[in-house]
């Protein structure tokens, strides 16, 4: 595991993450690790172009378009349609 210093924090932003840490349960430390990851983590969409990509070069489709699913929803989780009424 790699170590960071940050030197010339302003004081405010230190106090910030203070009560942010608090705010979610976490140390100071496991706090700014927390942001760290969330920072630099791929987002939804480069994950799914980053599949895509994988399905469009891969030679096996079967065991490509099963990772490509992996990245839709499952049918069950959208909301229900409202229902709707005709009669005047």
């Amino acid at each position: 595991m790699a170590t960071i210093t940050v030197r010339d924090l302003d004081d405010e932003v230190r106090s910030r993450l203070r009560v942010r840490a608090a705010e979610n349960g976490r140390s100071m430390e496991a706090e700014v690790r927390a942001i760290l990851e969330a920072a630099v983590r791929p987002s939804r969409l480069e994950r799914r172009r980053a599949a895509l990509s994988r399905f469009r070069s891969a030679p096996d489709r079967d065991d490509a378009i099963d990772e490509l699913m992996a990245h839709v929803p499952p049918r069950n989780s959208y909301p229900a349609p409202r229902a709707i009424d005709f009669d005047p």
